[in-house]
């Protein structure tokens, strides 16, 4: 007897599902028939007052009409999910007269730009290019570079520390010492990346770029350094440029210079880079002979000279992602 009421409870569920023409109805018949109240969870409860011959075909019974109800309830959700999209796509059509949307079209960073400048001169003169990790280690961030342990460079109010042996690179000089490790002389390479100090005002941030060169062959002097650095200055500026080549100090080079570049509208000298003969500490770290080798080094802000190029006065506007900023460049 129950059994077959069993089956009527089907028949009569399917009917009332096929006649939910929304989604509040479906639901309202969901809850009747399959709900905590609603008429399967009554026959579960009615298992337990059942003879135990026919209780396991019951409840067998009762679990395939609860599959096959939810299974209905499925198929009819579904069928008003179809409809009411077809709805909406007959109701609101696509007009096609609409103008389509543009997005920005980016343009290439003047710092970008600058860095593919260098390389490109760079590499006519046979340079190769090395990389190197941005965090180092306190041996060739400072030691390996002739660096003493009380240099300012080595306090935490100038440089980022993770820890007692690793920061965030003051320089992109440990590059070099990792290519004087890996290549027997003659090395003639140059290094691009970011370089971390605790500055920031309008002419330092705490992240900006560097390009490292350094040669070391047999018959290399200042004077090929002065020659190459005075070369691409004149390419990067141009012809009308006054530059000044004076004496300077770095623990990794000795002798050691700066050059200068005379800011026109102001009428002031501005550094714009150093350079010098690598130290020969520096070489006898690294196991290269000094007495049949020497090697000469520079480094760049590329920021610098990219402000100068520009007649810029606030480094801080190259990372402000301002696109009315960046489009006002324009390059060859």
């Amino acid at each position: 007897m129950l059994l077959k009421k069993i089956d009527q409870l089907v028949i009569q569920a399917k009917s009332s599902i096929l006649e939910s023409n929304n989604f509040s109805t479906l639901e309202e018949t969901r809850v009747k028939f399959l709900g905590k109240k609603g008429h399967i969870h009554q026959y579960l409860k009615t298992l337990r007052h059942v003879p135990s011959e026919i209780r396991i075909k019951l409840g067998i019974k009762i679990n395939q009409a609860k599959k096959d109800i939810y299974i209905l309830y499925t198929q009819q959700k579904n069928t008003l999910k179809l409809n009411n999209i077809k709805n909406t796509l007959a109701l609101n059509t696509l007009d096609i007269t609409l103008p389509g949307r543009f997005s920005e079209t980016g343009k290439i960073h003047p710092i970008t730009h600058t860095i593919e400048h260098m390389k490109f001169f760079f590499k006519k003169l046979g340079f190769s290019i090395e990389h190197g990790p941005e965090i180092e280690t306190n041996y060739f961030n400072f030691d390996a570079l002739n660096i003493p342990e009380h240099h300012p460079a080595r306090e935490e109010h100038d440089t980022f520390w993770f820890d007692e042996t690793q920061l965030l690179r003051t320089h992109t000089s440990g590059v070099q010492i990792r290519a004087m490790m890996k290549n027997a002389p003659p090395i003639q390479t140059i290094s691009f990346g970011k370089v971390y100090r605790k500055d920031y005002d309008q002419h330092h941030t705490p992240m900006f770029h560097q390009m490292e060169g350094f040669i070391i062959d047999t018959k290399i002097n200042l004077s090929n350094l002065k020659k190459i650095l005075y070369d691409f200055l004149y390419d990067f500026f141009n012809k009308n440029i006054i530059l000044r080549f004076r004496p300077s100090y770095f623990p990794f080079t000795e002798p050691s210079a700066e050059i200068d570049i005379l800011e026109n509208n102001k009428k002031k000298w501005l550094e714009i880079l150093g350079c010098g003969v690598i130290h020969p500490n520096i070489l006898d770290h690294v196991g290269i002979n000094t007495k049949q080798f020497s090697g000469v080094a520079f480094g760049i802000g590329v920021e610098r000279i990219t402000m100068l190029l520009y007649h810029l006065n606030d480094i801080r506007t190259f990372f402000k992602n301002d696109l009315q900023f960046l489009r006002q460049f324009k390059y060859p």
